[in-house]
């Protein structure tokens, strides 16, 4: 049976070598700047038929708010049309708007729930 053979891990990018005066070559490492990653808000739309004391209970279950900052948000919702739940990575907000729908969905109510990157 042929195996590939091994390939030798390639080096970061570095400056160019310069020597110290002797036969060796010294290498100077650049530092690599890491983007921190793209923060997504999760935000809850008003509607005319979901139940308030039922948004504030997705609130606390799901953004782990208690039952002040959550009728708070709750009442940001109904009077402005929207509010912000929390702000989480791409993947944690997805799974959050997924959570809020899915109990809406199995409690019969049209809420909404959308997440959108934070500029």
């Amino acid at each position: 049976m042929a195996t590939k053979k091994p390939q030798n891990p390639t080096l970061p990018p570095s400056t160019p070598s310069t020597t110290d005066g002797g036969d060796s070559v010294v290498l100077e490492r650049r530092a690599q700047k890491v983007q921190p990653p793209q923060m997504y808000q999760v935000a809850m739309l008003n509607d005319d038929y979901t139940p308030m004391e039922f948004v504030v209970m997705v609130i606390q279950e799901f953004f782990g708010k208690d039952r002040e900052a959550a009728t708070q948000i709750m009442l940001k919702i109904h009077l402005d049309g929207k509010g912000v739940c929390g702000v989480y990575s791409r993947d944690v907000a997805a799974t959050k708007v997924d959570q809020v729908l899915d109990a809406a969905k199995q409690g019969g109510h049209p809420l909404q729930c959308i997440s959108e990157p934070i500029e």
